[in-house]
């Protein structure tokens, strides 16, 4: 992960000879240096895929694909919102049906959300399977369905309910997020692995923490008591620093 929070959110996503990034918030400089410090050439990726038109995950978007050439997919609620559209190919998909890029099936889905027409993804390879869940006010049985038995997770742990609520947002602001087309709060996201087959899952990533109405310790609390573990492989990814690299691999 590039980055994970409320100032911009981007995901890379390789398995055998393909390679996709999951949203762009970032601008461009700071998109290609932190690539950069991976080792990642932008070009080589084979598609950008956006959740949502919010800046968070839009914002970049646009022009590291022109700059780099790549293919850009989106649902159409989300490309009727988008405003800069200047790039050579976009896909519009809906969030019901799935597809393929190069080794890689994608399988979209649709989730609570303030916007247009959002949705999250699931990508399988080989048998594998890696979901990810963020900026969904709720947890609908469809989404519980999709994300069962995973081998890898990344799943919003946005707030605190208790921090939220004494925090310094505006009233309508705390509405927004705790509403049910906001964010998941820990306990949400504790109550979801709870509900779905968590037995296969090597890894567990728990991202958009809030800087204000949130901290690592907590989140991890909440899910650490939902999955009776407290798992190395279950860390925080951070706003700056990201997520390094984490392999999932066949049993």
């Amino acid at each position: 992960m590039l980055g994970s929070g409320s100032r911009g959110n981007a995901t890379l996503i390789e398995a055998g000879n393909t390679r996709v990034l999951i949203d762009c918030g970032f601008n461009l400089g700071v998109t290609e240096a932190r690539m950069q410090n991976l080792g990642i050439d932008p070009a080589s990726l084979a598609a950008i895929l956006v959740t949502h038109e919010h800046g968070d995950h839009l914002g970049g978007v646009a022009r590291l694909a022109r700059r780099h050439g790549i293919d850009v997919w989106m649902t159409a609620g989300t490309y009727s919102a988008w405003g800069d559209r200047r790039v050579e190919s976009v896909h519009q998909f809906s969030p019901h049906a799935g597809w393929r890029i190069g080794d890689l099936d994608i399988q979209p889905y649709p989730v609570p959300h303030d916007a247009r027409e959002p949705c999250q993804y699931v990508l399988a390879f080989g048998g594998l399977r890696v979901g990810i869940l963020s900026d969904a006010g709720a947890v609908t049985p469809h989404m519980q369905q999709m994300l069962s038995g995973c081998d890898a997770l990344m799943l919003e742990c946005n707030h605190d309910a208790a921090l939220l609520d004494a925090g310094p947002y505006p009233y309508s602001l705390k509405q927004r997020v705790g509403g049910g087309f906001g964010h998941l709060n820990n306990e949400q996201s504790a109550g979801l692995l709870r509900a779905v087959d968590c037995s296969r899952l090597q890894h567990l990533v728990l991202t958009h923490l809030s800087e204000t109405n949130n901290r690592p310790d907590l989140a991890l609390a909440a899910v650490h008591h939902a999955m009776d573990s407290d798992a190395s492989w279950i860390v925080c990814a951070h706003q700056d620093e990201g997520l390094a690299w984490r392999e999932v691999v066949s049993a």
